[in-house]
């Protein structure tokens, strides 16, 4: 059993039964990633020294219509790069995943994207998206399932950096290939992705595919950019975090008192997001108290960027080797096709 069967299991729950699924879907099954496991990250994150908060709970519903805002900002180079290569390759991802594939996108966001894929594809049977985000899950579900009406869609609310039971009985013997785009995978620290690959993997089959998408290095002042746009889109992304935790933990951080901070690490190969306090400030989540001084900072991203042969080197290692690579025209972004080993 997987550890979200477990957790599910010690609720009382059955996370094979079907949750009530919206009409416009083939099935939803909800592991309930929920309050209790935010609650335990965040307060954990707020004692370090280094105050952190892991990036997955920026995509509440707003976080998430934030992000496909940054998405259309002239800045944030990579959804407009990836578009271009998906676009570009769609020929040569049909001949590789072959007709009536099943499609299992990782973290369901912005809808070009599927939406590029799905029509490269020859008759692909179904797609299922996973994502911790209930509303927007369900909403982007729905949405292509209106738009693709020979496609069975179903839909899986889970965390997908650790394993969740798909439903067997829905992807039966067809070939399945992953979809894992924007680069998100750079979130993590190197060995967390492997742990996030690994758990991909384990939704795979040998032989079954996975296109993702992976930033590469560049410029620090492009990098920044794109994370510090002028419209203060990604600001309001940032604080956002915020706003979540106040909502879902009892928190009373005061908002107003922190700014967006965006700056490339070279040693480190990435760029990395925080939330600088603006004056010294005393708050409490979840009953817990905490404080902060002036120019102190919350960690809530990183993006780190690679060369390809450090990504290849390290999907190797979660059972996975290259098949594909493609990059924009202006070699800023890459996406690759790996098989799983």
């Amino acid at each position: 059993m997987t550890a979200i069967a477990d957790a599910a299991a010690s609720r009382g729950e059955d996370p094979s039964d079907a949750d009530e699924t919206p009409p416009e879907l083939s099935f939803f099954r909800d592991f309930h990633p929920g309050a209790a496991d935010m609650r335990a990250d965040v307060l954990e994150g707020l004692s370090r020294p280094q105050k952190g908060i892991p990036p997955k709970y920026f995509y509440d519903q707003r976080g998430s219509a934030l992000f496909d805002r940054i998405c259309e900002l002239d800045e944030y180079y990579v959804t407009r790069s990836e578009l271009s290569i998906l676009r570009r390759i769609g020929p040569e991802l049909a001949a590789h995943v072959g007709p009536e594939a099943n499609v299992l996108e990782f973290g369901s966001g912005s809808s070009v994207k599927i939406r590029t894929v799905l029509d490269a594809l020859e008759r692909p049977y179904l797609y299922v998206g996973v994502d911790i985000s209930r509303e927007h899950l369900l909403a982007a579900c729905r949405d292509l399932a209106r738009d693709y009406p020979d496609l069975t869609v179903g839909a899986i609310c889970a965390d997908f950096t650790e394993p969740f039971q798909i439903p067997e009985r829905e992807f039966g013997e067809r070939w399945r290939i992953g979809f894992f785009p924007g680069s998100t995978i750079g979130n993590f620290e190197p060995e967390a992705a492997k742990n996030v690959l690994r758990a991909m993997r384990a939704e795979l089959r040998p032989d079954d595919s996975l296109l993702i998408g992976v930033d590469l290095q560049k410029d620090a002042a492009r990098l920044e950019a794109a994370y510090d746009d002028a419209e203060g889109v990604t600001a309001a992304f940032n604080l956002n975090v915020l706003t979540h935790i106040n909502r879902e933990l009892d928190g009373d951080i005061p908002e107003d008192a922190f700014e967006h901070l965006a700056r490339y690490n070279p040693d480190l190969g990435r760029v990395e997001m925080h939330l600088r306090a603006l004056r010294d400030i005393e708050f409490t989540v979840a009953g817990q108290r905490f404080a902060m001084k002036a120019g102190e900072t919350i960690h809530t991203e990183n993006s780190h960027k690679y060369t390809r042969e450090g990504f290849d080197a390290l999907a190797a290692e979660a059972g996975f080797r290259p098949l594909e690579y493609w990059t924009d025209a202006e070699g800023l972004f890459s996406v690759r096709l790996m098989r799983a080993v």
